[in-house]
């Protein structure tokens, strides 16, 4: 998963590299897109990419309490509360990173 996630992030680095240039040959300079275009894409990218990185935190953190708690059954309790702490705060970065990406797009 992680050999794929890497090639993903650079092959979407390479595209959004190599994609101006690519529509400024292919069509003419005057169908090139604008740079601002371009931020806006790359904006909406990294949107996505927050609401990934935020998936995958979470089941991470889901991952690691289970396991703990297959471990130490009577610790149940602290490891819970701790679980949903620590999600409830990867959620909040997300969400902050989200809107971030959203308003460069929008504005």
């Amino acid at each position: 998963m992680k050999n794929l996630a890497t090639k993903a992030l650079l092959a979407l680095g390479t595209i959004a590299a190599f994609a101006p240039a690519a529509m400024a040959q292919g069509a003419g300079a005057a169908a090139s897109p604008a740079p601002e275009m371009i931020g806006k894409g790359l904006a909406a990218i990294g949107a996505g990419l927050a609401v990934v990185g935020g998936a995958l935190g979470i089941g991470l953190i889901g991952k690691g309490a289970v396991e703990s708690i297959a471990r130490q059954p009577e610790a149940a309790g602290p490891i819970g509360t701790n679980m949903i702490l620590t999600a409830a705060l990867v959620e909040g970065a997300t969400l902050f990173a989200v809107v971030v990406g959203l308003l460069a797009v929008l504005g």
